[in-house]
């Protein structure tokens, strides 16, 4: 028999729906203390300083930076800028929640060519912000997934910079982005997804093509060839047309399993 004094132990199980529901509302809790803090430090990386476009077919925004930090904090601005990140959080979350996660239930049913996500898949979504991306991976059964943005957003996203991931290489099976038109460096935001594939790993890109983007986008994307083409150790699986938020094209892609 239990000892009189014994305490009995609660154990708490909450639905699935319900976590869903509680991330965004402890982002908003944590919203002013990441808008008060300072940036992240710039990370120390070689990139190329030329303002010579990676590709003709990438129209770059150079000129309105002073240095790598102006671009950081120019960033920031929009990642933690409270009114944003109080939309994001909530009229947003449930919409854009619902629209990934039908889109990687079909990259999980999608075995043409080879899987391209799987359950076991260890996945990193790159620019994640509140992690919306994460939380439908979540939803639809990928449980080890991830995002990083210059802004950290627990649980679900850790501070990361996408021109020099915090992760070793051949970490991921599977690396998903929509803000390629935030890079700076374009040839490095590709380059830092390659390393950190596994050999065989599949990377999703949402991009804009003949679009300007918003204020805050580092690049025009004039012909989808600029991006594939910076991609050096991939094969592209297909590209399709799509309506993502403002983004009308997928880039699927696949790391090569030996080198050239």
């Amino acid at each position: 028999m239990p000892a009189a004094d014994a305490k009995p132990r609660l154990h708490l199980h909450l639905p699935r729906p319900l976590l869903l529901l509680l991330i965004p509302f402890l982002s908003l809790l944590l919203l002013y203390s990441y808008s008060s803090s300072p940036p992240p430090p710039p990370v120390a990386f070689a990139v190329p300083l030329s303002p010579t476009p990676p590709s003709p077919h990438i129209r770059m925004r150079r000129a309105g930076f002073r240095s790598y930090e102006d671009y950081l904090r120019h960033q920031l601005n929009k990642t933690l800028d409270p009114r944003l990140r109080r939309v994001w959080a909530t009229r947003d979350w449930h919409r854009k929640v619902d629209a990934f996660a039908r889109a990687f239930a079909a990259l999980l049913r999608d075995d043409g060519g080879g899987k391209l996500l799987s359950n076991a898949s260890r996945a990193l979504c790159v620019g994640a912000r509140l992690g919306q991306e994460v939380a439908a991976l979540r939803l639809v059964g990928v449980r080890d997934a991830v995002g990083i943005d210059l802004a950290p957003a627990p649980p679900l996203v850790i501070r990361g910079d996408f021109h020099a991931q915090p992760f070793a290489n051949d970490t991921f099976d599977f690396e998903f982005s929509n803000v390629f038109d935030h890079a700076l460096y374009p040839g490095r935001f590709v380059a830092e997804i390659e390393r950190t594939l596994r050999p065989g790993g599949v990377a999703v890109l949402h991009v804009a093509v003949h679009r300007r983007g918003d204020k805050y986008s580092a690049n025009d994307l004039l012909d989808v060839h600029g991006l594939v083409g910076l991609f050096r150790r991939s094969d592209v699986v297909r590209i399709s047309k799509v309506d993502a938020f403002g983004l009308d094209t997928e880039v699927i892609l696949r790391k090569k399993r030996s080198s050239p």
